[in-house]
């Protein structure tokens, strides 16, 4: 890649070498002239080819780019409430496979659960702690399901698609973010297009796609999820007590066997090509004013409690009678916020 970078230096240098020559009619008839050109193209090509210098200008490729653990870890800790099972697997299976040199496949997460319970939002912090760039980095690439892929009749064109920008991306860098955002709105053949680039191949044509990262961002299996919490409520349990293996059976079968999930006989299920199901809880009034308390500071205004309890109260909980959980997270807090500030 260092290399690469040389190249299309040297070639910048020269393209500067002749844009000097075009602004200096002269130049053909005075030596002098053709020296202080040249020089200056090699100056320029001297400092392009130098990685670091070329770097600071535009964001590079870092096959080996480390992950921001400690950033990663207090993003998940104090900005992302109420999801102690999302916290420590999307910590511990990022950490694992970035540290790990030779890793078997690429990284495969599918989140679930209700809308507005942090999905996207988790989805950013990652980003932000791989990339300098974070979401607006070119190493990251955003699909969202209605938008890129509205019409089944096109299926076969957006395959197409999208198999031409995952090996031309990761071609180019072998460490890219795949977010895939309504995942239970996708076409499952759109779905299962997927697959050849998450299996355990060394290279697929000479492309090797294992030291990747895949986000799959659904809907599906929300309820199936909100179900067991509340099943865990009614039997006095506490919530932080709910484990992964809780859910990851429950997720995976519901969503495979649900004609409206999106991975309907889904061939990532049925092949394990899914490293981690992780659930996203439905959130509670407290988790509720956590968010509320959050985008206040976000926003540098001073934290105003009854105003914290006044919108935490106007959100609506599920089921009628306990008011358990808000039915959209903390997804309308900012609008909320917005009426009130």
């Amino acid at each position: 890649m260092a290399v690469e970078r040389v190249n299309v230096a040297r070639a910048r240098g020269l393209r500067w070498l002749l844009v000097l020559l075009l602004l200096c009619p002269n130049v053909y008839t005075e030596p002098i002239t053709i020296s202080i050109a040249v020089g200056t193209a090699a100056v320029l090509t001297g400092y392009l080819s130098y990685p670091r210098f070329y770097c600071y200008w535009s964001e590079c490729c870092e096959p080996e780019r480390p992950l921001n653990q400690s950033g990663l870890q207090a993003d998940l800790r104090g900005k992302f409430f109420g999801q102690h099972l999302a916290q420590e697997v999307i910590y511990r299976a990022l950490s694992g496979f970035m540290t790990n040199t030779n890793p078997k496949k690429p990284l495969a997460l599918s989140l679930h659960g209700w809308s507005g319970t942090g999905k996207n939002f988790v989805s950013k912090i990652i980003a932000d702690n791989i990339y300098g760039l974070g979401m607006n980095s070119k190493f990251v690439h955003l699909f969202v399901a209605t938008h890129h892929f509205p019409h089944d009749s096109n299926l076969q064109q957006y395959k197409d698609q999208l198999h031409t920008w995952i090996r031309g991306n990761v071609t180019l860098c072998p460490r890219n973010l795949f977010i895939f955002d309504e995942m239970d709105k996708m076409h499952p053949e759109l779905i299962n297009a997927i697959k050849p680039f998450l299996e355990y191949y060394d290279n697929i044509d000479g492309v090797s796609y294992r030291n990747s990262i895949f986000i799959f961002l659904s809907n599906g299996g929300g309820d199936l999820i909100t179900r067991k919490v509340l099943d865990f409520w009614t039997e006095g349990k506490q919530r932080e007590d709910l484990q992964l293996q809780d859910f990851e059976s429950v997720i995976s079968l519901g969503i495979f066997n649900n004609q409206k999930s999106g991975f309907w006989h889904s061939s990532l299920i049925d092949k394990n090509l899914i490293d981690f199901f992780v659930p996203f809880l439905p959130l509670e009034y407290r988790h509720v004013k956590q968010c509320i308390i959050a985008e206040m500071q976000h926003r540098g205004k001073p934290v105003n409690m009854e105003l914290v309890e006044k919108v935490a109260r106007e959100m609506t909980y599920y089921p009628k009678e306990q008011k358990l959980f808000s039915d959209k997270g903390c997804k309308t807090v900012s609008a909320k916020l917005d009426f009130y500030l």
